[in-house]
């Protein structure tokens, strides 16, 4: 085998790693996504049934400075856990979408890597 083919298959070798990287990469940001997906409702949620609870209007009424900094921590974890959801779902699209791309890589892959072996008389591992 010359440099030439040497180098060529080096860098075809890379690139493979370089997407089987990137899938492994697209597995862990779905489960990020996933979590934001179940977590961040549940944060608002609870968020919600505090501010809106009988005896949170008499406990702020009662303790002035704890009361304002739980209002604005439970507004913060309003705000956050939303664009956490918002950022969650789009992940996820987006994940969705290079899974599609992904398998349609590998079966056209093997395809080529098949077509290639049957041409020149080559073992299939």
């Amino acid at each position: 085998m010359s440099d030439k083919e040497t180098t060529r298959q080096d860098i075809l070798n890379l690139i493979d790693s370089f997407v089987e990287q990137i899938h492994r990469i697209r597995k862990i940001l779905l489960g990020v996504s996933i979590s934001a997906v179940i977590l961040a409702p549940l944060a608002i949620g609870l968020s919600v049934y505090l501010l809106s609870h009988p005896s949170f209007f008499g406990m702020l009424e009662t303790k002035d400075e704890f009361g304002l900094a739980l209002s604005i921590l439970l507004g913060a974890v309003i705000v956050i856990s939303s664009i956490w959801l918002a950022t969650g779902i789009r992940q996820y699209r987006s994940v969705k979408f290079l899974n599609s791309k992904y398998e349609q890589y590998v079966k056209e892959k093997n395809e080529i890597d098949r077509k290639i072996a049957s041409q020149y008389g080559l073992d299939q591992d």
